[in-house]
C-alpha cells in the first residue's frame, strides 16, 4: 500500500459554540472531538499526521501533544483549501494524502480503510441525506459520474434537491493534489479557497474519481453548536449502549449509560441506569454495577457487587467483593477477594487483602491491610503529619473498634484487638488488646434539663 498523509483541519472558531476553547477541544464521550479524529487516523499507521490549527493559539497543540503529529497554523483562515495548503510544505510527494476533519470526530477506521481500497486517483466520502441543507452537493453527469461538488451557497435551485453530499473527507495522490491546490481560486460567495474545486480539476484532467459512503450516517456528522455536540453525545451513546446489549451485557435502560471511553464486560454484567465509565474499565462475568455508579480506569474482577452512587478510580478489586452505596475507591487501591467496603467508607493507596472488612464510615488511607480484618465504623488512618505521608500496617485477624485513629507510621500485630475510641500512635502487640485508658464517670440524682413553660 502506497504511504500515507493525513491531514486534520482544526482550525475553526466555532463561534456558534459560545466558548472560549477552541471547537474541537470541546469533549464527546469523554474525550476532545480532534482526539476521536486522531485516534482513528494513528490506526491507518500513516507516515506523517498534519494537524492544521487556528483559533486558540497554541492550545490544541497542547492538549494533543502525546501525538506524534505536526501542528500548522493557519492565519488568517480563508478556507479549507488554504488550510490544506499550510500542511503541503511538510508533506512529501510519494503516496497518498487524506484529508480529515477536527470537528468531525466519529469517522471510523473501516470506513477510511475502504477508501484506500477504492482504485487510483482522487477518493471521496459521500453521504445520501434526507435533509442536506448545509452540505455541498455532489453533481454527477449522466452517466453517473462525478463531475463537481457545487457548495450550497453557490447551489442553483435545481442543485439543492440533490441529496448525495460531500463529506470534506477526501484521499488524493499528494502529488496531485499539491498542483490542484495551486490553482484554487477564491472567486465566490465566502470568498474562500474551497478544497471541493479540487474535484472538477481531477474531472478535466482525466483523473478517476471515485466516491465511497459510510456504513453509519453519524460518522460524519460534524459539531457546529453545543446542540449538535448533545445529539451526536446521544447518538454515540446510543451505539455504545447496542455494542454492550449484542455482547450479552444487561442494562436497565439503554438510553442512561454514559461510556466516556472503552468499557469491556464478561458473562453475565448487569448495569443498573446512570452509571458513568470512564478510561479503560474491565468487569468481569457476573459483576453487578449499581445506580448512579461511576468507575473510571478501574479492573473489577468476577462476581464483585458494586452498590448505588460508588466512585471508584483507577483501582483492582478482585473476585466477589462489595462496593458501597456511597464508597469510594481512590488511585491506588488493590482489593483482593471477598473484601467488603461499605457505605461512607474511602479507600485510597491502599491493598485490602481477602476477607476483610470495612462496612461503615472509614477512611483506609496510604495502608496495608491484611486478611480477615474487620475495621470498624469511623476508623481513619491518620497518614499525612502536615508534611509527608506514612504508612499504616494491619497484619491478618486484627479487630478494630468503632471510632479509632491509627497515627502513621503504625503496625497493628497479627491478632492484635484496638478497642473502640483508641487512639494507636504506637505499634500494636501481635495477639493483645490495645486500648486507651478510660474513666467512665456517673452522676447520682443527677436530672435532664426541662423545657421551661411560658
Amino acid at each position: 500500500m502506497n504511504p500515507l498523509n493525513i491531514v486534520i483541519l482544526a482550525a475553526g472558531k466555532g463561534t456558534r459554540m459560545y466558548s472560549d476553547k477552541p471547537k474541537v477541544l470541546h469533549a464527546l464521550a469523554g474525550k476532545p472531538l480532534v482526539q476521536h479524529v486522531l485516534d482513528c487516523a494513528s490506526l491507518l499507521q500513516p507516515q506523517q499526521i498534519c494537524v492544521v490549527y487556528g483559533h486558540g493559539g497554541e492550545a490544541v497543540p497542547k492538549a494533543m501533544q502525546q501525538y506524534a503529529a505536526r501542528f500548522v497554523i493557519q492565519e488568517p483562515q480563508l478556507g479549507t483549501g488554504h488550510a490544506v495548503q499550510q500542511a503541503m510544505p511538510h508533506l512529501g510527494d510519494d503516496g497518498n494524502t487524506l484529508v480529515l476533519y477536527g470537528d468531525v470526530p466519529l469517522i471510523q477506521h473501516s470506513t477510511l480503510h475502504q477508501m484506500q481500497q477504492s482504485g487510483e486517483g482522487l477518493v471521496l466520502l459521500t453521504v445520501n441525506l434526507s435533509n442536506p441543507a448545509g452540505y455541498g452537493r455532489i453533481v454527477r453527469d449522466s452517466q453517473g459520474d462525478m463531475q463537481s461538488i457545487v457548495e450550497e451557497k453557490d447551489a442553483t435551485p435545481e442543485q439543492r434537491e440533490i441529496s448525495e453530499v460531500n463529506t470534506g473527507i477526501l484521499l488524493a495522490p499528494t502529488k496531485m493534489l499539491r498542483g490542484w491546490l495551486a490553482q484554487l481560486q477564491n472567486k465566490n460567495s465566502q470568498g474562500e479557497y474551497y478544497l471541493t474545486d479540487i474535484v472538477s480539476m481531477a474531472v478535466q484532467q482525466g483523473v478517476a474519481v471515485h466516491t465511497v459512503q459510510p456504513a453509519q450516517e453519524w460518522e460524519i456528522h460534524g459539531i457546529n453548536s453545543k446542540s449538535q455536540l448533545m445529539v451526536l453525545e446521544r447518538t454515540w451513546q446510543l451505539v455504545e449502549a447496542s455494542r454492550l446489549l449484542v455482547q450479552g451485557v444487561t442494562l436497565a435502560d439503554a438510553a442512561r449509560i454514559e461510556v466516556r471511553g472503552k468499557l469491556s464486560c464478561g458473562r453475565d454484567v448487569e448495569i443498573d441506569v446512570g452509571c458513568i465509565f470512564e478510561g479503560n474499565v474491565n468487569l468481569g462475568n457476573n459483576v453487578r454495577v449499581g445506580a448512579y455508579s461511576v468507575i473510571r480506569d478501574s479492573s473489577i474482577a468476577a462476581g464483585t457487587e458494586i452498590a448505588p452512587y460508588s466512585h471508584i478510580d483507577s483501582s483492582e478489586v478482585g473476585i466477589n467483593c462489595r462496593i458501597g452505596p456511597y464508597a469510594r475507591l481512590r488511585p491506588g487501591t488493590r482489593l483482593h477477594d471477598e473484601v467488603h467496603i461499605g457505605n461512607f467508607v474511602e479507600v485510597k493507596n491502599s491493598e485490602i487483602a481477602a476477607n476483610s472488612k470495612a462496612n461503615h464510615l472509614s477512611y483506609i488511607g496510604d495502608s496495608t491491610v491484611g486478611s480477615r480484618v474487620n475495621i470498624g465504623a469511623g476508623t481513619i488512618t491518620c497518614n499525612y503529619d502536615g508534611a509527608n505521608k506514612h504508612r499504616t500496617i494491619i497484619e491478618d485477624d486484627v479487630l478494630i473498634g468503632s471510632d479509632t485513629q491509627l497515627v502513621a507510621p503504625v503496625t497493628v500485630g497479627k491478632g492484635a484487638t484496638i478497642g473502640a475510641g483508641t487512639t494507636v500512635w504506637r505499634n500494636a502487640p501481635a495477639g493483645e488488646l490495645t486500648l486507651n485508658g478510660k474513666t467512665q464517670t456517673s452522676k447520682p440524682g443527677w436530672k435532664r434539663p426541662q423545657k421551661v413553660k411560658k
